[in-house]
């Protein structure tokens, strides 16, 4: 068993650099990003002002009407604590970003489609941060008025958003052919991925011009963004491509609308041991690098927030790609699990 593990491993080494195939979820595998220094710089019911399914706000707001007045391009330095926004958050690595924000001492709204799920995660954040810090509300980013609720929501709530991380995503929990594909699957990936992404990074962007402070909008890639294939999640890894492509395009449009200060960003998480990825595990191959390469969403966080945070920190507003796994960190993994066999059963029993 152990020579076979080795041999498929060899060629993944030897074809890093080519397509193929990796029946698992993770994101792809870079250059390092280099940034700059990052410094440090009680319980209760929910109430619906921190969460609300359909949430609702006057257009004659005070905060519309200021935000509306600051379209003449004048711009406010954007200072901590920051304003936070996480799609997708309730659980997995959403939650474990708003956990690294709060800890830093910011404001978090999160969401979910799940108004338990939210309800849940609001209660356990709020009972160890606090009941001013963090804000939930239902939002099914498939659906344009859903996504516009949850802007005004954030407006009522904390005025304006600083940093908005699209981190909502699907793979409808099925690992098999795209010939063996239900259309309910294919629609749940497609519609929450890309469709979903291009409503909120479109409702975003629209909040942000309007804001003094502009804004940083992040889109969490993942398996096949960078154009290696990605068999038995072929939708999946087609919908990931699609992030980086509209993140480009994203870019280039605020750069030919000579836009200064909402700056639209890519973030990898690399692998997370999420439901998502663990579920895919299956094959020997996927249990291999899932021990080899995969790490907990919070230590995947306690790397991300810092370095999102150190963005609007420095004052920079050009566009940034973070990555937590990179190609050099994950050779020397993989070399220490062969030449020492570590992580070997890490997270799931190999053959």
């Amino acid at each position: 068993m152990a020579t076979a593990t080795s041999s498929s491993t060899c060629q993944f080494l030897t074809h890093f650099g080519s397509p193929r195939p990796h029946p698992i979820i993770f994101s792809p595998i870079s250059k390092q990003t280099h940034f700059q220094p990052y410094r440090i710089i009680a319980n209760g019911s929910l109430r619906n002002n921190y969460f609300s399914p359909t949430p609702t706000i006057s257009s004659n707001s005070p905060l519309l009407v200021k935000a509306q007045a600051s379209v003449n391009g004048e711009r406010e330095p954007m200072v901590p604590p920051y304003n936070v926004l996480i799609t997708g958050s309730s659980k997995g690595i959403g939650y474990a970003l708003a956990k690294k924000f709060l800890i830093a001492g910011d404001n978090v709204i999160i969401c979910s489609r799940s108004a338990e799920r939210v309800e849940s995660a609001v209660n356990n954040l709020r009972e160890e941060y606090g009941e001013q810090r963090v804000w939930g509300t239902q939002c099914d980013v498939r659906e344009a008025e859903s996504v516009k609720n949850l802007v005004l929501f954030a407006q009522k709530n904390l005025g304006y958003i600083d940093i908005w991380i699209n981190n909502a995503g699907s793979n409808a929990y099925s690992y098999k052919p795209l010939a063996e594909a239900s259309d309910e699957d294919l629609i749940e990936v497609v519609s929450t991925n890309t469709l979903g992404l291009m409503i909120c990074c479109r409702e975003a962007i629209k909040m942000m011009l309007q804001q003094p402070r502009g804004g940083h909008i992040f889109n969490i890639d993942g398996a096949g963004s960078d154009g290696r294939p990605t068999p038995r999640f072929a939708a999946y890894g087609a919908t990931k491509r699609s992030v980086v492509h509209l993140t480009k395009s994203l870019q280039a449009e605020l750069q030919m609308q000579d836009v200064k200060n909402v700056v639209v960003h890519n973030l990898s998480p690399g692998m997370v041991t999420t439901d998502l990825l663990m579920s895919g595990a299956t094959t020997k191959q996927a249990k291999f690098f899932i021990n080899v390469l995969a790490e907990p969403a919070e230590v995947v966080a306690d790397y991300l927030v810092p370095n999102i945070r150190s963005i609007p920190a420095s004052g920079s507003w050009k566009p940034t790609y973070i990555r937590f796994l990179t190609g050099l960190k994950a050779y020397s993994q993989i070399f220490s699990r062969l030449a020492f066999g570590a992580r070997r059963n890490r997270y799931v029993l190999e053959d």
